[in-house]
């Protein structure tokens, strides 16, 4: 009888294993992480967990051809492209068709992706390069690289690659201007980012004062339109006292390795008589010393200092 007992008992417990349900999605026997469903790429790493086949249970790499191969199975299968329910369904098919298994529970996670890289550089606090998970943008991916720099300039430069009619694929770039992106906040500036793109922010251009200012310095051009004579000579902090009436811009034109003088009426545009006077990037104001009023004022210092001493009473002749 105790025997006939213990048989019925481990007969019990031996039915109850069978009627355990299959390990839900994302449970399994590998813990892979179980990141957003996104259509699967090249060199993307995959957890394949087969319920009750630990010998298929593994993490596998996607390969550069965009398929995977499992043990046993004679094909390779194409991975890439498909969505990880649809390659679970590939999966089973494979196993059922070349009798590995009759009747397979497969479950497929996505452990890393590696296959939607993008890359954030040029003038901004912290270059990088992430993946794109769910849904980024491109204020997402500036926010990754903590905001722009103080050198960035006016323009943010997105490069992606897309397919030509031929079959071949090109490189599209296009220009966001910053002051729409953020500070008009136009959202249709805001691009989707998919993958694969390419964020640069260049360093804005640099217009160098130098001559009679108080500090000569480069000073970078955020807005083309808004750099005049008047604006730099603010940024320089004002004209040193013997500066001269006239000043020049030194401008290189596109093509030439020589540079062009411009001479600009410096004191009347100061004096509002004239207008200002517009700056590109890389123009050079010089603004010269006016020797005629530095020698005038030097001989009215003289002059001055020699009143002041013949007035005290003190007068040295020497000869």
């Amino acid at each position: 009888m105790k025997k006939l007992a213990c048989l019925l008992i481990t007969a019990g417990l031996l039915a109850g294993q069978l009627r355990q349900p299959p390990p839900a999605a994302g449970n399994s026997d590998i813990g892979g992480a179980n990141l957003p469903a996104q259509k699967i790429g090249a060199n993307d790493l995959i957890a394949v967990s087969v319920y009750g086949a630990p010998e298929l249970t593994r993490t596998v790499r996607v390969g550069a051809d965009g398929s995977i191969r499992l043990p046993m199975l004679r094909q390779r299968l194409r991975a890439e492209g498909l969505l990880p329910a649809a390659l679970e369904t590939a999966l089973i098919e494979a196993l059922t068709s070349e009798r590995i298994l009759v009747d397979p529970v497969v479950t497929v996670t996505v452990v890393e992706y590696s296959s939607r890289p993008i890359t954030v550089g040029g003038a901004v606090r912290k270059p990088v390069t992430f993946q794109a998970f769910g849904t980024v943008t491109l204020m997402n991916a500036l926010a990754r690289a903590e905001g722009f720099g103080p050198d960035a300039g006016p323009e943010i430069l997105v490069s992606r690659r897309q397919a030509g009619d031929n079959g071949q694929s090109h490189t599209l770039v296009q220009r966001i201007p910053v002051k729409a992106l953020i500070d008009a906040a136009d959202p249709d500036l805001n691009l989707p980012l998919l993958g694969g793109e390419e964020i640069r922010v260049p360093e804005a251009g640099k217009v160098f004062v130098v001559g009679n200012v108080k500090k000569p310095g480069a000073y970078p051009v955020q807005d083309v339109s808004d750099t005049t004579v008047l604006k730099m000579l603010a940024l320089a902090e004002g004209l040193m006292p013997y500066a001269g009436k006239q000043a020049f811009i030194y401008r290189r034109e596109a093509g030439s390795s020589s540079k062009n003088e411009i001479p600009i009426e410096l004191q009347r545009i100061i004096a509002r008589r004239a207008q200002d006077v517009p700056l590109q990037a890389n123009d050079i104001l010089y603004i010269p010393d006016n020797k005629g009023r530095r020698m005038t004022l030097g001989a009215l210092e003289r002059m001055a200092g020699f009143g002041i001493a013949t007035a005290s009473g003190v007068l040295i002749w020497r000869r």
